[in-house]
This record gives structure tokens, C-alpha cells and sequence, in this order.
């Protein structure tokens, strides 16, 4: 993986994420039905700006009555410590009963903040998501939803590809995520995929001063749109 410079991570994360993927559709790199993830991922914390960083990437599980081994959290602490920055962890549930998982709260956001991390995606639940937002802030979240209890918190094996609400990620993926969703952006094709964003929004300023302009036409709309 080749990391990227702190201003082209800025330049990221002062776009949304929707036209990130339009940018992204114009290059043809995959199919425009891959490489987003579901509406059952949500984002906890809609007015943060648009979150960008590297996978990394753990299965959980906190359902079964006993472990299935011993928890590895000490060196997913080590692994978020040690990763490139900035990361961010994305928790797979593997557990017997997803909906009512939950692998993280405010204690366990503040430490991944505290080593590097800008945010965590779980397809799992996660609680106590005002103390995150008032201990952590400006940690993202993203999760299909909230559990009261923690249940018998276990961190299995770090680093696997998994898939999470339908997005394959793998270690280090390059992640892109605000209120409208997630996505993965191709690492290689990253100025590319900025320049052709930008050039998207100047485009759909256009569009809408013309849509909102007194010498508006259906005509006038249909040329402008597509020729």
C-alpha cells in the first residue's frame, strides 16, 4: 500500500462521499454495483466531516456464552498503534447472534482514538455512542445500530478480509465515509479520482444555478444534462 500525503488525504475529506463515488464510476475500475457498502450501515455522527483512512481490520464476537478463545484485544491495540495512520478499524462479527452483538463503547473508541484512529465500522453493535461523541470527538462511527450490553466481548483474528454490509474490505483499504454511506476508493487512482470529483461539483453547481435561473428550460435542462 502506498500511503498518501497528508494534503491528499485533506483534499479527500473535504468531499462527500456520493460524488467520491460518482468519481470513481467515470474510470471504470470496477462494477458500478461493487464497492459500497449497504443502507444497514449507518453513520452515527451525520455532522462530522467526511471520514477517510486505512483498514484495519478484526472479527468479533460477543454472543456465544464462553469465548471462542482468548480475546485478542491487546494486540489489536498494538496493531492500531502500529498501522499506518490514519486507521481505521473495522470489527466483523462472527458471532452466533449479530443483532444483538456489541464490540465497542465510549472506553474502547477513546483508546483507538487514542493510537491513531479516526473511526470504526462494524457490521456488530456498539453502545454508549454519547460518551463517544463526548469523549472521543470527531471519532466516526459507523453500525447497523445500538445494544445496551456488551455481552462476552471477544477479539478473534486480526487482519482477515471480511465483508461487511456488503463491502468486501481488505487490510489497509482506503476508506471514504460520511452520513450517505461508505465506500472503498482505489488507492492507485486517487488523484484521478479527486480531480474528476471536483470537476463533478463544479458541474452540478452549474446545473442547479441553471435549474434555479430565471431562463430556465426543459430543453435548455435536457442539453445541458446530456449533451
Amino acid at each position: 500500500m502506498s500511503a498518501l500525503s497528508p494534503e491528499q488525504l485533506h483534499t479527500l475529506a473535504g468531499i462527500d462521499s456520493p460524488t467520491i463515488a460518482n468519481a470513481i464510476e467515470a474510470f471504470k475500475v470496477r462494477d458500478p454495483t461493487a464497492g459500497y457498502a449497504s443502507m444497514d450501515l449507518r453513520c452515527q455522527f451525520p455532522h462530522l466531516a467526511s471520514m477517510v483512512g486505512y483498514a484495519l481490520t478484526v472479527t468479533a464476537d460477543s454472543t456465544s456464552p464462553l469465548p471462542k478463545a482468548q480475546t485478542k484485544e491487546i494486540e489489536l491495540f498494538r496493531a492500531v498503534e502500529a498501522a499506518p495512520k490514519p486507521v481505521i478499524v473495522v470489527i466483523k462479527d462472527v458471532g452466533p447472534d449479530r443483532a444483538r452483538s456489541c464490540h465497542a463503547g465510549d472506553n474502547l473508541a477513546s483508546i483507538f482514538q487514542r493510537l491513531g484512529a479516526v473511526g470504526m465500522i462494524t457490521d456488530g453493535g456498539v453502545r454508549d455512542i454519547d460518551g463517544i461523541g463526548q469523549r472521543a470527538p470527531g471519532f466516526q462511527v459507523f453500525t447497523p445500530g445500538l445494544v445496551v450490553s456488551h455481552g462476552v466481548p471477544t477479539f478473534l483474528e486480526i487482519g482477515p478480509i471480511v465483508s461487511v454490509c456488503g463491502l468486501t474490505i481488505r487490510p489497509g483499504d482506503l476508506l471514504h465515509g460520511d452520513r450517505n454511506g461508505l465506500l472503498v476508493v482505489p488507492i492507485d487512482w486517487v488523484d484521478r479520482v479527486t480531480a474528476q470529483a471536483q470537476a463533478i461539483l463544479e458541474k452540478e453547481q452549474r446545473l442547479i444555478e441553471y435549474i434555479k435561473g430565471a431562463s430556465f428550460s426543459l430543453d435548455g435542462l435536457i442539453d445541458l444534462m446530456y449533451h
